[in-house]
């Protein structure tokens, strides 16, 4: 029997710095955005006194485990490379921008250098500006050239809202210069009327990389006088560009490089990045090239207060009687409430649409007891909005006709919500760096801010806020993301050749192992070879052979039964889990049950409907290990890294009750499995060190189960990966390994990365897994340790101390090497720990 879980630096950033600066310290003037003007900060409540009030009801302070106060710290200025066109200095002037930021100069210099480089400083430090400047001043040297168009450049941001928001900052700042500088939005929302335009006359395009790879690469002819121009290439929060995303990102600006060496042009790039680990290491997998790194944040920063929060336990008891916590959901609820009341700017982040669509939903109900004017002062923003939705709460986020909004990540990157006071943040992002990221909306005009982290109850969210050392003490995480991968590379080739034919001289620009790749295309006559050159031989586009955010094949739209009103999309992959027959979906504030899911035509029906409960589905897997490529001696165990075969089966879902959580009953589910081909690291364990660790055959399947689950919710802080990314088994004989074994596997064909970055740091974060376990108050097992409320057998069976004792033997033997690896941070899988 498989037991499952399927994937359904800022201290340094905020430290004195040591480059020499033009001016020893200035006030904290704003710098970083140039359109907004500086809000009026005197009359805003302290971070200290807004938490005192959130923490002052009943039983409320004892919900903060650990605050850290993070103490303002003053800029320091430069002076503009004297290359930077006059005109465009005086247009940041007129902005109230006098002077550049120590790190804006150094990066504006490499820009003009010639040199790719990535600005990889704190949230609201001004990055935008650094490329903006060369960027600027490039398009007005080129619109005074003779022979016509002159320079141009691409922006490319992960969302479309980023890039909107963008246009707009780019358009008032650039007033000034008249028609030299033509910004303009290409993407998905843009009428069709205007691509035409846009192609033929801007001279700075802000995209995606969706768009990049499905639109502006294979219809380059259509392109070839703004790519034979292009000068700048600017990527926007290429921290993002993560995991098998990131890959297939890294193979699209290889194409985009290859086209544009093909027009005669070399542009250089210039990347925006949070504070993160390594950043030109990262950058230059991302884009091939070297890329130079400024990291040293010269801007000033406000106080932020930041506290840990978490919700209380109830009298309510889950699977075997386990003690349960008031959910995140809940609590987030509560506080994005009372800052309303108290007219606190605030943004609550949240992991799941669901989550974004329910605390507006409880706010807003909580508000009318209150306040009726307050209630539409509270929404929900998330992906799978339609375009004008999207655009209507950004501009009344702008305004400030909002008060408080639950947000995805949509809005975690750098989509200006200048003025806010407060974030608070529904469970771990997943990565240090996207909980710093979120953090950073808060105070991003200099006043003070707070944050609070909500803790759901899972082993990772229960262990941060008792560590907050593994928080406040650690740098952020490095970018893992694999280029190589033959399934990224292989439909890139195909798209790449479809474009214009390959030759072997553009296999370096590839990657080592493209050549493999190409005889495999070859092979399934994909491309053919003709004289020098491969040719793609289909008359489908090659470029919709793959999704490059990786969701396996086409979203599932999802339409209103009675009217036939599209209400939103949802990705290929998680259908089977989200838009199931029987699931409870949630757009705007408004409920709706899933009628039917026709996966053939990627279409669920919906109806509208007001249940007391939302669902969680279930699934089941099986894994075959396909090639062991590494291995370390853990005593007479082993730890070892590898190709698996996963298969996945959705099978029934479970109602639970609003706020509570508690379950209400199970309904089975037809569905077809799922195969995947990835890479996973597992580690088994032998009759001798089952003997030490007093494992009998009774319990160790609940030992291996619960080791299991919380090496996967653990797993967040030592892999850069989202807690969706991966998925795991443990099986008591595995036919494989004809051992007792546990697998931790990347949801993603070809794998991530993240599997192999975890067996890197297998004794960190198997230590920590422990710790993890033996130090949670509950008897037998709950769902801040060795629970999880998407497990395939029901948390059935768990064996908390047999896991505790099993770790503690397996660590005793491993070796020192073993956790040695890089460092990184990430998450979970397609689906909770499981």
């Amino acid at each position: 029997m498989a037991f499952n879980h399927l994937p359904a630096g800022v201290h340094d950033a905020l430290a004195p710095l040591s480059v020499k600066p033009v001016t020893d310290s200035v006030p904290m003037a704003k710098n970083h955005r140039p359109d907004h003007p500086q809000p009026d900060t005197a009359s805003r409540p302290s971070p200290e006194a807004v938490l005192h009030r959130l923490a002052s009801g009943p039983s409320r302070s004892a919900r903060i485990t650990h605050t850290e106060h993070l103490p303002p710290r003053a800029g320091r200025h430069a002076v503009w490379p004297d290359r930077i066109r006059s005109e465009v200095i005086a247009a940041v002037r007129a902005r109230g921008i006098e002077h550049p930021w120590a790190h804006q100069a150094l990066a504006a210099e490499h820009a003009l250098d010639g040199d790719s480089v990535v600005v990889a400083t704190g949230t609201a430090s001004g990055k935008s500006l650094a490329y903006l400047m060369p960027v600027l001043s490039a398009l007005l040297d080129g619109s005074e050239a003779p022979n016509g168009r002159g320079a141009t450049a691409l922006y490319l941001s992960p969302t479309k809202a980023l890039a909107a928001d963008q246009c707009r900052a780019v358009r008032e700042l650039a007033e000034p210069l008249g028609n030299a500088v033509r910004p303009a939005v290409y993407d998905g929302d843009t009428p069709f009327e205007e691509r035409e335009w846009v192609r033929q006359y801007a001279n700075y395009v802000l995209t995606n990389p969706d768009m990049l790879h499905r639109g502006i690469l294979p219809s380059h002819p259509r392109w070839a006088s703004f790519l034979k121009s292009l000068k700048y290439v600017v990527i926007d929060e290429c921290h993002t560009y993560r995991g098998v995303f990131g890959s297939h990102v890294a193979q699209v600006l290889r194409r985009l490089r290859r086209l544009c060496a093909r027009y005669g042009a070399s542009p250089v790039f210039l990347l925006a990045s949070a504070t993160a680990a390594e950043p030109s290491v990262a950058a230059r997998r991302l884009t091939g090239l070297p890329v130079v790194e400024v990291a040293d944040d010269a801007s000033p920063r406000g106080e932020l207060v930041f506290a840990l929060w978490e919700p209380p336990l109830t009298e309510l008891h889950g699977e075997k009687g386990a003690p349960v916590r008031r959910t995140a959901t809940a609590e987030t609820a509560d506080l994005l409430t009372d800052l309303t009341v108290q007219g606190v700017r605030s943004v609550a982040f949240v992991r799941s649409r669901r989550g974004a669509e329910l605390i507006s939903v409880i706010a807003q109900e909580r508000l009318a007891e209150v306040d009726r004017s307050l209630v539409r002062r509270v929404a929900a923003y998330r992906g799978g909005y339609l375009p004008e939705e999207r655009r209507a709460l950004e501009r009344a986020l702008h305004s400030g006709e909002l008060l408080g909004l639950a947000a995805t990540t949509a809005l975690e990157l750098g989509v200006d919500v200048s003025g806010l006071d407060a974030v608070v943040i529904a469970g771990y992002p997943g990565t240090r760096a996207s909980l710093w990221q979120q953090a950073g909306r808060a105070g991003r005009s200099g006043q003070g801010a707070l944050a609070v982290l909500v803790a759901r109850d899972d082993p990772l969210d229960t262990y941060l806020v008792h560590h907050p050392e593994a928080l406040f003490d650690r740098p952020v995480e490095s970018t893992v993301l694999d280029p190589d991968n033959p399934y990224v590379l292989a439909p890139h080739l195909c798209a790449a050749a479809a474009e214009i034919p390959l030759t072997e001289a553009d296999l370096e620009l590839f990657g080592p192992v493209s050549a493999d790749v190409l005889t495999q295309l070859e092979a399934a006559k994909l491309l053919r070879r003709r004289t020098r050159a491969w040719h793609w031989t289909r008359r489908e586009r090659a470029a919709d052979l793959t999704d490059i955010r990786g969701t396996g094949g086409p979203p599932v739209q999802i339409v209103e039964e009675g009217t036939g009103r599209l209400l939103g999309t949802v990705d290929a992959e998680a259908a089977h889990s989200a838009v199931h027959e029987g699931a409870v979906h949630l757009h705007q504030g408004r409920t709706y049950l899933v009628r039917s899911l026709d996966l053939k035509d990627s279409v669920a029906l919906v109806e509208q409907a007001d249940p007391p409960y939302t669902t969680a589905a279930r699934d089941t897997t099986s894994i075959s290990v396909l090639e062991t490529e590494t291995e370390i001696p853990w005593g007479s165990g082993r730890l070892c890294l590898g190709s698996v075969e996963v298969t996945n089966q959705v099978v029934s879902f479970l109602r639970r009750r609003l706020i509570t959580g508690e379950v209400m009953g199970e309904t089975k589910l037809d569905l077809p499995p799922r195969t995947l081909r990835t890479r996973a690291v597992w580690w088994t364990v032998t009759e001798d060190q089952l003997d030490e660790a007093r494992i009998n055959p009774e319990i160790l399947g609940g030992a291996l189960h619960a080791a299991e689950h919380a090496s996967i919710g653990m797993l967040p802080l030592f892999a850069t990966c989202d807690r969706w990314d991966i998925g795991g088994v443990s099986v008591p004989l595995h036919p494989d390994t004809l051992l007792p074994t546990v697998f931790v596997y990347d949801g993603h064909p070809g794998g991530a990365g993240f599997a192999e970055r975890a067996f890197h740091t297998a004794r960190a974060w198997l230590t920590a897994t422990r710790e993890a376990i033996a130090s949670c108050e509950c008897e037998a097992g709950c769902p801040s340790c060795i629970q999880s409320p998407k497990c395939g057998n029901g948390n059935e069976p768990l064996h908390k101390r047999g896991a505790v004792r099993l770790l503690t033997t397996l660590l005793r033997e491993a070796p020192e090497e073993a956790g040695s690896g890089p460092d990184g941070a990430g998450a979970e899988a397609p689906g909770e720990p499981g």
